[in-house]
């Protein structure tokens, strides 16, 4: 007998349709899916695609089991699920049927296609310095082995390169650290003026070498305290600032400043917002979207001289989401650029 248990246990769309082929049971992902209520239906008017209702109609007489794809619209995009059919036969001839299951086979595709791209970025990321320590190695060894300035010069330039890959790995290792807490949510109280402080003491001399003055700004009264993990949300902030000093204008102001929004609709209470003011160039309007995918750089030949490795925007973005928080990019040429983000206030 198939129970009705059985089939909500199942973490994906399932769909038993009887002799009568009429939808005996389905789970609650088959009845999300195909977003109306299913069952005693005929599993014709419920699923509507001719191939799909052939090998249906097939398993159900010839009794071997098959397989076929299925073609949904889910947010405007179409959703390739995989449908494995089954013929059950029980003692209890009134249980005997089709047992429908649905894999969703695109995103799996989709993720493998993220997997391939993210090694051959890494891979090239990589590459680039190798293949300069390597060329720095061969002409110390030969042509330049006697040459004291040469070897001065290239010296530096493979320590710049040693620094870039140590930089990369720790963001790899960073980054892969946060996607496996990303279902944690955090809930220690931080005092994040406090944290906004500490950060710009010590980005000081970074700010200091572009001759960029750090305001850190508030109404509030201090100290001003969030839910959340303590080491991932100064990560998040010194990554913003130090971007905005880098890639502000020389000589410029940077104003970090706090604020509470009494209601914030998507979090249906008061937030706490941090936001991140530069008086650069700004970034071009097709660049906002995308800056927070792993690799993606705007100004790629600035992000690499300045030593990006193109991986923290993304690092954000997971540490933001780990705590159900929001992030917002404002950014017009000639006008700077505003990274905010949106902290729950739950304290």
């Amino acid at each position: 007998m198939v129970a009705h248990s059985m089939l909500d246990a199942l973490p994906i769309p399932a769909i038993f349709i009887g002799e009568d082929n009429r939808i005996r049971r389905s789970n609650a992902q088959a009845r999300t899916l195909l977003n109306m209520q299913i069952d005693g239906r005929h599993y014709v008017t419920a699923l509507r695609q001719p191939s799909l209702s052939d090998h249906i109609e097939k398993t159900m007489a010839e009794g071997v089991d098959g397989q076929v794809n299925f073609i949904h619209t889910e947010a405007g995009r179409e959703v390739v699920y995989e449908v494995h059919l089954g013929r059950v036969i029980t003692e209890d001839t009134r249980e005997n049927g089709v047992l429908l299951s649905f894999m969703d086979v695109k995103s799996h595709e989709e993720a493998g296609q993220m997997r391939s791209d993210f090694v051959a970025n890494v891979s090239h990321e990589l590459r680039t310095p190798l293949t300069a320590l390597t060329g720095f190695i061969e002409t110390l060894r030969g042509p330049a082995r006697d040459d004291a300035e040469a070897r001065d010069r290239f010296l530096g330039i493979m320590e710049d390169e040693g620094k870039r890959m140590n930089r990369l790995v720790a963001d790899l290792l960073s980054l892969s650290r946060v996607e496996d807490m990303a279902r944690i949510r955090p809930s220690d109280s931080v005092d994040i003026f406090a944290v906004l402080n500490s950060i710009r003491n010590a980005l000081s001399q970074t700010a200091e070498a572009r001759g960029v003055t750090v305001l850190v700004e508030t109404q509030l009264e201090p100290p001003v305290l969030v839910a959340g993990d303590l080491g991932q949300l100064a990560q998040v902030f010194t990554n913003l600032i130090e971007n905005a000093i880098k890639y502000g204008r020389k000589d410029g102001t940077v104003v970090v400043s706090v604020a509470q929004m009494p209601m914030f609709p998507a979090f249906k209470g008061p937030a706490i917002c941090v936001s991140v003011q530069d008086d650069g160039p700004g970034i071009p309007g097709h660049h906002l979207s995308r800056l927070t995918e792993r690799f993606y750089r705007g100004d790629n030949h600035r992000s690499r001289e300045l030593g990006g490795t193109g991986l923290g925007l993304a690092i954000v973005k997971h540490i933001i989401n780990r705590h159900r928080g929001r992030l917002r990019i404002e950014s017009e040429v000639g006008q700077g650029s505003k990274f905010s983000v949106l902290l729950r206030d739950d304290l």
